[in-house]
């Protein structure tokens, strides 16, 4: 039986980490930290009361949340991550009016796939003048704008410029919604959004990549400083009960001491130092890469044959993030790991890459000249 519009057609978004095979041992395919979460997030999780049901209002939380924010509580809208905050989000700005939505190409596929479930009209920008022009043209029309900075699955961030431009233009009839992810795994530059955008926007966070904590759904949407397009209490009537676990927010809790702040400082220095240890091993066999402020980039291996060669890197418990369903075909994105992961994957690689050329080179030499 065929799915009624608009959900025909609809295909579940890609995503790095966790598949259906064996369990992967060196896994460079998600994005979130590979190292242990700071102690306070730790001893946190393991106090959990999981006999009980959290505040349905989570009104300590909001509360902790907006000090360490500095914004107003009310403000501050807890979300079972980002992925669930996107759906929310997408359907309170149909419900609305909105029709059409901007989506990053590439960019994390679930901006477009919550838009799509609801009918809404996807429009890609390639980059930020492009998204500019764009919205200078549309003369107002209701439009969800997703931003993602640093960007996902290029780990690249959109330059100052750019913030200051979209700052520059009318903000009638936009939603902005800004999605900060892999903000505190930020390792080059600062943060280039200024403050007077981002109180215009919805932001989103989701610190559990930067914990690397993936399991624990666990997030947090700020709404603008001023939401007559889109009320706060309108999103935050969309929720289900009790929208975080006791896991959430004992991670929400903790991810705000300075003890764990200071962890995640720490574990950025580590993995800045093994960023450049990795790509500088990348590019001696001839990889392209390209640049990123994130522990995660977009890289080219070969010029042929990366679809065996990636399976015959996951039979060896090695996996990569084949950035095809990006639009990127020939391409993979790929995280920061430990060096012992490191040396897993160039010998996986070599080994990979010696097998597919000889049964190539085989092959080759029983065509007819």
């Amino acid at each position: 039986m065929s799915l009624p519009r608009p959900w025909a057609g609809c295909a579940l978004a890609e995503h790095g980490g966790a598949d259906a095979g064996p369990p992967v041992a060196f896994d460079f395919s998600t994005n979130a930290c590979p190292l242990e979460p700071p102690q306070p997030v730790r001893r946190a999780l393991q106090q959990a009361d999981r006999r009980r049901y959290p505040d349905p209002g989570y009104t300590a939380l909001r509360a902790q949340l907006g000090a360490w924010l500095g914004v107003a509580s009310e403000r501050v809208l807890p979300t079972a991550g980002g992925s669930e905050a996107i759906r929310r989000l997408t359907l309170a700005a149909r419900l609305r009016g909105v029709a059409r939505v901007w989506v990053p190409q590439p960019g994390y596929g679930d901006y477009r796939a919550a838009a799509e479930a609801l009918g809404l009209e996807v429009r890609a920008y390639g980059d930020g003048g492009a998204l500019l022009r764009a919205l200078a043209a549309c003369g107002g029309e209701p439009s969800l704008v997703w931003l993602c900075e640093p960007c996902n699955p290029t780990g690249e961030s959109l330059p100052a410029a750019f913030w200051q431009a979209l700052a520059a233009l009318p903000g009638r009839g936009t939603l902005l919604a800004l999605d900060r992810a892999y903000e505190p795994l930020r390792l080059e530059g600062r943060d280039p959004v200024p403050p007077a955008l981002a109180d215009r926007a919805w932001q989103l966070w989701s610190p559990n990549k930067a914990l690397g904590l993936t399991g624990v759904r666990a997030g947090w949407a700020v709404a603008p400083a001023r939401d007559d397009a889109l009320p706060a209490p309108r999103l935050e009537a969309l929720a289900p009960s009790w929208v975080l676990s006791a896991e959430g927010v004992a991670l929400l809790q903790a991810w705000t001491l300075p003890a764990t702040q200071h962890g995640v400082h720490a574990t950025c220095s580590r993995l800045r130092a093994w960023k450049r240890q990795q790509r500088a091993a990348l590019r001696a066999l001839g990889w392209e890469q390209r640049p990123s402020v994130t522990p995660f980039w977009l890289a080219r291996p070969c010029e042929g044959g990366l679809a065996r060669r990636l399976v015959a890197l996951r039979a060896q418990g090695v996996k990569l993030r084949d950035a095809t369903s990006f639009g990127l075909p020939g391409w993979v994105r790929l995280s920061v790991q430990p060096p012992p992961a490191q040396q897993a994957l160039l010998d996986a690689w070599q080994a990979a890459d010696a097998a597919i050329t000889s049964v190539e080179n085989s092959s080759a030499s029983f065509l007819p000249s």
